[in-house]
């Protein structure tokens, strides 16, 4: 394998599937088997899940409803979809963890970074709820900082598209696709693909981002076994 420990990043909308809001139960169970396949084959897998599917505080604050409250609402959210992808893991055979940031000690361990890394080396994936436990920051920048505290080897960002384009290629079809990019240009074209603070962060602490189809079946090991699939973003290419 090219990389023995990951930080996989999903977000709360891939998990809807076809259903326009919460969970889609034949989605979640594929990533499960593709996960299942990743531990089996000897990868130590962690994961940041987002909440975008049931609720996205940035989007409240449009409604009304303090942003601080809306973000702590999206955290919730997100440890609704850790104990949805939890049950599914451990129904298809992985021993899994799920820590939040924000105690909740009846449905998960409080993030203690030691042993995390622990749960890891004994190969339990660790599902990683609530954020960073504080508002104004992005499940991307809560990948990206626990990624950085697990000492994972890169960050798999799993989405609905094969990799970082020069436009949203759902909207628009002459969207060009990028195989690498620097840190310093991925900042500088302000791509969305992730915000500026997890660019930022993987930057300063020479994390790479692999952004990749996620639904395509096999593409995670193609990924960690260091085949060229998706975008890669990195200090040096």
């Amino acid at each position: 394998m090219r990389y023995n420990r990951v930080l996989l990043k999903l977000s709360g909308e891939a998990l809807m599937g076809s259903k326009q809001f919460g969970i889609d139960a034949d989605r979640i169970s594929s990533y499960a088997a593709e996960i299942k396949r990743a531990v089996d084959a000897g990868c130590e897998v962690a994961i940041v899940i987002g909440g975008g599917n049931i609720f996205r505080g940035l989007n409240a604050s449009d409604q009304g409803i303090d942003r601080v409250q809306g973000d702590h609402m999206g955290m919730l959210a997100t440890v609704i979809n850790g104990l949805a992808l939890q049950s599914m893991l451990e129904t298809h055979g992985v021993h899994t963890r799920l820590q939040s940031a924000i105690e909740m000690d009846k449905v998960a361990e409080p993030f203690i970074r030691r042993r995390a890394v622990r749960h890891l080396e004994k190969g339990r994936v660790v599902i990683f709820g609530g954020g960073t436990g504080n508002p104004y920051f992005t499940t991307d920048s809560a990948a990206t900082l626990r990624a950085i505290e697990i000492n994972a080897g890169v960050i798999l960002k799993g989405t609905r598209v094969d990799g970082i384009y020069t436009a949203d290629p759902e909207k628009d079809h002459t969207a060009t696709k990028y195989d690498a990019l620097t840190f310093d240009e991925a900042i500088e074209k302000r791509l969305k693909v992730m915000d500026m603070t997890a660019f930022t962060l993987s930057s300063e602490n020479n994390l790479p981002i692999i952004v990749f189809d996620m639904n395509a079946p096999g593409n995670l090991m193609r990924v960690i076994n260091g085949e060229p699939v998706g975008t890669i973003v990195g200090a040096e290419l």
